[in-house]
């Protein structure tokens, strides 16, 4: 299983804000600069983490974004079912399916089998999980 780029940064730019102090903000700038992305690209993923309620943003001079919830409660199966396409073959579409052996086939009750215990392990962990080591992802992000 490999996740989109989109994906992928969304869990980046969630790590990032986690490691941020109270009383400090993100910007797009920065973290596009830390992880080397684009600006551009960036922006999208902060509208759509946005729009779903994970972050925050704050607009104006002295403006940017942190997390809307505590790490705790950011469920990283959440942000992946959010943020990616799961139909990993043809047939999880029910409606655009037009493989002629979806009614017959066992390939696809095998990979939906490995895509749901996939997502349980995700569903195990939050964005709390992934920063025991914070003060030193916040080093690396601010060197």
């Amino acid at each position: 299983m490999q996740l989109t780029a989109f994906t992928d940064y969304s869990l980046r730019l969630l790590l990032y804000l986690g490691t941020l102090k109270s009383d400090q903000l993100g910007n797009i700038k920065h973290i596009a600069k830390v992880y080397n992305i684009s600006e551009n690209h960036l922006s999208k993923i902060v509208h759509e983490l946005s729009k779903l309620g994970m972050i925050e943003t704050i607009r104006g001079r002295n403006g940017g974004m942190r997390l809307a919830h505590q790490p705790r409660q950011i469920n990283i199966g959440f942000v992946v079912r959010q943020t990616e396409d799961l139909q990993i073959v043809e047939c999880f579409d029910y409606d655009s399916n037009t493989c002629f052996i979806s009614p017959v086939c066992q390939l696809k009750h095998v990979l939906s089998e490995a895509l749901e215990a996939y997502l349980k392990v995700l569903d195990a962990y939050t964005l709390e999980d992934l920063l025991h080591n914070k003060d030193t992802l916040y080093t690396l992000f601010h060197k």
